[in-house]
């Protein structure tokens, strides 16, 4: 049986920020990572379903070695009964011999049931022995029954996974809302009264647009990722942030978006992270109000 290879690709490019001495803690989202953090509600079904079917293909490759070893043992087995076939011919020829020789006198009848009382002991041996590898089998039959992926299962949950993906796609591809139309100057500047208004649902609408239309996506990315921290969303704030930073990490609101960052790496329980962002602003950005915020969390 050929070895089944199930391999589920969720590649995240993980930002670096370069900073003089800080480290780069922009790993949020990141499904490569062994231990991934700052993950959406997407991305976290992704990486449920990416772990499911790692244990699958980690069953088949322990029944195909469960296999391999049957197949040994049915050899061997093949091997014994073989030989006890050899034998028992053999045996046969030795006690039609014996007999031949007694009739013609040339041995006792004593040594001929002795030699007969041996070969008799020696087959029983052998098939005891044969008991025993057939019991062992039975069971390695058993566990591989009970634990077996036919291949109809794995078909059906590779075409789940399949439909899954599709899904997720058409999920993920928003339609055009009404009020989105007109030029992208007038959406964004429209998009900033929502937000100055505190409008945040209509002006996430807008400034997804906006980066549909790949007009200033750096800062609409920013700008959802804070509508998200002030609703205390804070891992999708982390996935905008990060988004953000990659399209352009010089702008002038990167000491915010670093400190907004870190709180809300600070607030999901992922503090060793926080702290990395929180140094990294004191550093970066000494004489700012943002520093001075971060110096209360370190």
């Amino acid at each position: 049986m050929k070895s089944t290879k199930l391999t589920l690709l969720c590649c995240l490019v993980a930002p670096v920020i370069a900073l003089s001495s800080e480290p780069s803690a922009f790993g949020a989202g990141d499904l490569s990572n062994p231990q991934p953090y700052g993950l959406t509600s997407n991305e976290k079904v992704i990486l449920e379903t990416k772990q499911k079917l790692k244990k699958v293909a980690q069953k088949s490759n322990y029944q195909e070695n469960q296999l391999d070893s049957l197949r040994e043992r049915i050899d061997g087995l093949q091997s014994i009964v073989e030989n006890l076939s050899r034998k028992a011919h053999n045996n046969k020829i030795s006690i039609q011999k014996i007999a031949s020789k007694n009739e013609l006198g040339l041995q006792s009848s004593s040594e001929y049931e002795q030699r007969l009382a041996q070969q008799l002991q020696e087959n029983t041996t052998k098939i005891e022995n044969l008991k025993v590898v057939v019991s062992e089998l039975s069971k390695v039959v058993d566990d591989i029954n009970l634990h077996y992926v036919t291949k109809d299962e794995y078909n059906r949950l590779v075409s789940e996974i399949n439909s899954f993906k599709a899904l997720m796609a058409k999920e993920l591809k928003i339609p055009k809302k009404k009020g989105t139309s007109g030029t992208s100057s007038a959406l964004f500047k429209k998009a900033q009264q929502y937000y100055n208004k505190r409008y945040f649902t209509k002006a996430i609408e807008l400034y997804e647009e906006l980066i549909r239309r790949n007009y200033k996506p750096a800062y609409s990315h920013y700008m959802i990722g804070e509508m998200n921290y002030k609703r205390k969303n804070y891992s999708n704030a982390i996935s905008y942030f990060k988004k953000s930073t990659e399209l352009y990490s010089k702008a002038s609101y990167m000491p915010r978006l670093m400190l907004h960052t870190a709180i809300s790496m600070y607030k999901t329980g992922d503090k060793a992270h926080a702290k990395a962002f929180f140094n990294a602003i004191v550093q970066k950005y000494p004489h700012t109000k943002e520093a001075k915020e971060a110096k209360k969390y370190l």
